[in-house]
């Protein structure tokens, strides 16, 4: 239980969100951009399908949770779901940017199928890995050190998946809107998250075991659950968070298509072949590797000055920063550049605090209540990503309906306007939500500490 995490585990549990954080970011960042400019669907269908089939599948992950809890397996309760789901993962998200040749209900109820599909898988594989955090140390700072560089892998991974996207899209199809460009990128990714998440599962170790070793009841796990106050204040402020990413990361890719619409181009050569990076791509990596910088910051700020207070400075001057960002005019790009890095570096700090967080809210849990519910504990914080990402991304698509926006044509300045609303204000706005629930947390450093050792006393068998 105290045994000292070495470079390779941590490396190994990096890998689990490298890979998911693949496919979720290009989720949050070009899925709809895929369905209204690709697949043909019209903005405002797509924001209802993301509202119905994510608070379906933000309901499902509690359920993974229940029944990651009640896993046994001779590799442990969660690391056995990164061997089992790694594969389907990476089919249902390849079929997801598949394109039948369907009319329009058909293309309607095509998506509804596969991206419920995928929303549930990837729960059974995220909710596990999420949960392994909580059982693979019992000490709260190497679970923050932990945490950071489960981040610090997930933004690399996205920032592969944002620096290459584009490019390896229009390298086989030609254009951005080219379907076989997209099917093939995919299955590219897909091979690589594969690859990831069976490293994950290799690498890692599951070391926490309850103070009692009886059979869980699900009554009982609820009850403990619904009384865990820490728990449901990090569900308003990560829902928060996650509108707050969701919306800006929706926008962006029209954000540069269709108000900047910058003629700025970074050429790169791979494996002998020549790639050209846009704006958006520019931006986008900018962000992630901004984002990576607040993840390595995160750690030794809360180490100083605690958790709480660091996400609360973190996400107070992100909302700042989105503010300011209204006003910058499409041929301000240095500034814009600029601030996304900022903004980056805040929003980067939450994560790694947040996941941290739910580890001791699990701790809290067993200490005040004498029983042990990782799986169901952790899976609000898939939750919290999902129900943010529901709000942010079926409000995404609904203002842009809201705004006038048509597919590939000249936009009206009100749908501009729209647009720049989408970056900055509407963001920053849920960044304040975050903020005030984040005021109410309740789990001090010195709280924690004593809650830290009445559990190891409580598991120490000589004791």
């Amino acid at each position: 239980m105290h045994d000292k995490i070495s470079l390779k585990e941590k490396v190994g549990y990096g890998l689990g969100d490298a890979a998911s954080s693949m496919f979720w970011k290009i989720f949050s960042m070009y899925l709809l951009f895929f369905y209204t400019d690709v697949f043909g669907l019209a903005p405002a269908v797509v924001g209802t399908m993301f509202l119905i089939t994510r608070i379906w599948d933000s309901c499902f992950d509690p359920i993974v949770g229940i029944i990651a809890d009640r896993t046994k397996s001779k590799w442990g309760k969660f690391r056995p779901y990164l061997l089992w789901v790694a594969v389907p993962f990476a089919v249902i998200g390849v079929l997801t940017f598949y394109t039948p040749d369907f009319d329009e209900k058909g293309k309607i109820i095509y998506a509804y199928v596969t991206y419920s599909a995928m929303m549930m898988i990837y729960s059974l594989i995220n909710v596990p890995y999420a949960s392994l955090l909580g059982v693979m140390s019992s000490d709260r700072k190497e679970r923050t050190t932990l945490s950071s560089y489960r981040m610090v892998f997930a933004f690399g991974g996205s920032l592969l998946a944002l620096w290459l996207i584009e490019p390896l899209v229009n390298y086989f199809g030609g254009s951005l809107n080219s379907k076989s460009g997209w099917l093939a990128t995919i299955s590219v990714f897909g091979v690589i998250t594969t690859a990831f998440f069976w490293g994950c599962f290799f690498f890692t170790k599951e070391r926490v075991k309850p103070i009692a070793d009886e059979k869980n009841d699900l009554k009982e796990d609820l009850k403990d659950l619904l009384k865990n106050k820490p728990w449901w204040i990090l569900l308003g402020a990560g829902i928060g968070a996650l509108v707050f990413n969701s919306i800006r990361d929706g926008a962006a890719v029209y954000y540069f298509k269709y108000y900047v619409s910058g003629n700025i181009n970074f050429d790169f050569s791979l494996f002998g072949t020549d790639f050209h990076m846009t704006p958006t791509s520019i931006y986008l990596v900018l962000g992630q590797a901004a984002n990576i910088i607040g993840v390595i910051i995160a750690t030794p700020i809360a180490n100083r000055i605690g958790k709480k207070k660091t996400f609360f400075g973190a996400m107070a001057l992100a909302a700042l920063l989105s503010l300011i960002f209204y006003f910058f005019g499409k041929d301000d790009i240095f500034l814009i550049m600029g601030f996304q890095v900022l903004i980056s570096i805040c929003a980067g700090c939450i994560f790694p605090l947040i996941w941290s967080m739910y580890a001791d809210s699990a701790d809290y849990s067993e200490w005040k209540q004498g029983r042990r519910a990782t799986g169901l504990v952790f899976s609000a914080s898939s939750m919290s990503q999902k129900f943010g990402w529901t709000i942010g991304g079926a409000g995404t698509g609904w203002l842009l309906g809201y705004y006038g926006f048509q597919a590939n044509v000249e936009q009206t300045a009100v749908t501009q306007n729209g647009i720049q609303l989408m970056l900055s204000i509407l963001p920053a706005i849920a960044a304040v939500i975050s903020v005030a629930f984040i005021l109410f947390y309740p789990l001090s450093e010195e709280k924690l500490q004593t809650i830290e050792q009445d559990l190891n006393e409580k598991r120490d068998p000589n004791n």
